[in-house]
């Protein structure tokens, strides 16, 4: 597949996977089957419409700071470092503990390098598919920048470890064709990193995938019966496994995330971006992206932002002759807005669906 197919699908993949996953957020495996039965999953946020949340913003900065320093690391994580900083002014109402509380630091002077905070939670594993899949040619500086874009938010090495995993993931399914053989990838994972218990993991992925079982099964045997938790080592096995499941079908994969229940924009997040950078647009159900309401991050500026990213990065040595891609911050503010009064009303309405059940 062209770099520009993967690195697109990458994007949008993630974002299809988040915007249909963030209605779900929070319910339990066995609320979300009674409210979908078999019906297939289309985006339910606003009628038939969906919205991204904050595992798209963030893989979308990420690209926008690889493109200012697709070579250094360290400029890269300044870059990032300083459209996080931006983002939390925003007022983004999605955004995680431990990443709100590495952002005020950072506010206060903290460097990018001493940010982060103890945490385990996956948001850096949100912000990987996208490394992997820009940077993964080579193996070694994908690490430099994985690092520098984890310890930004999360100083935790398990964090680290599961994001790791995903880049790895991203860059053998772009570079190395790891789609062709998931389960293969899955055992590679788990011989790569040196967290015992992500290794743990990713092997007992690899023997339930082998026997063909249902991610529900793999899920239950990682001890999460009633949702998939924030937690990072519980998050990238389960995401993986989804993937593996399906992986280059982004609404089968995505759809066997969210039915997990628990934190499923995120989980389903990874799974689209893992997807869709191995199956391009194409492997993108096309309601998912035509009921997209979304601006300024629309899915033409995605698709803009993976162009101009495949661009830089197949080039030898990667070079940005373009830049970041323009965005409208007064826009982004508005969206803000509208976005927590939309989620205000889906989360009121859920309380009284509850209320009258």
């Amino acid at each position: 597949m062209e770099l520009r197919h993967a690195i697109v699908g990458c994007l949008l993949g993630g974002a299809v996977g988040d915007a249909i996953g963030l209605p779900w957020e929070g319910l339990s495996r066995g609320r979300i089957a009674a409210a979908l039965g078999a019906a297939p999953l289309q985006h339910a946020l606003i009628g038939a419409r969906g919205m991204i949340s904050d595992d798209t913003e963030h893989a979308c900065m990420t690209g926008q700071a690889l493109l200012t320093a697709p070579g250094d690391s360290r400029a890269f994580a300044r870059s990032l470092a300083w459209r996080l900083r931006g983002w939390l002014l925003g007022l983004p109402v999605s955004v995680g503990w431990g990443t709100l509380r590495a952002l005020v630091r950072l506010w206060l002077g903290w460097s990018p390098e001493r940010s982060g905070v103890d945490s385990a939670g996956n948001g850096p594993a949100m912000r990987a598919a996208i490394l992997g899949a820009c940077v993964g040619a080579d193996p070694v500086r994908l690490e430099a920048f994985v690092i520098r874009s984890t310890r930004m938010t999360h100083a935790d090495p398990r964090a680290l470890a599961g994001a790791l995993a995903i880049a790895r993931a991203a860059a053998a399914i772009v570079y190395r064709r790891g789609a062709a053989d998931p389960a293969a990838l899955l055992a590679e994972l788990a011989r790569s990193t040196d967290d015992a218990e992500l290794a743990k993991a990713l092997a007992l992925a690899h023997a339930h995938l082998l026997r063909g079982d249902p991610a529900a099964t793999f899920a239950c045997a990682l001890g999460q019966v009633q949702g998939v938790s924030g937690y990072v080592h519980h998050t990238v096995p389960v995401a993986l496994y989804c993937w593996a499941s399906a992986p280059r079908d982004v609404g089968a994969a995505v759809e066997l995330a969210v039915r997990l229940g628990g934190d499923t924009d995120t989980v389903a997040a990874i799974v689209g971006g893992l997807a869709g950078a191995a199956g391009g647009t194409s492997a993108i159900p096309p309601t998912w992206l035509s009921g997209m309401q979304e601006a300024p991050r629309s899915v033409a500026w995605i698709t803009e932002l993976g162009e101009r990213l495949a661009r830089c990065f197949g080039q030898s040595p990667a070079r940005s002759d373009e830049g970041p891609l323009a965005i409208s911050w007064p826009r982004l503010l508005l969206r803000n807005v509208k976005f927590a009064a939309i989620v205000l009303a889906h989360g009121f309405a859920r309380v009284l669906r509850v209320r009258g059940a």
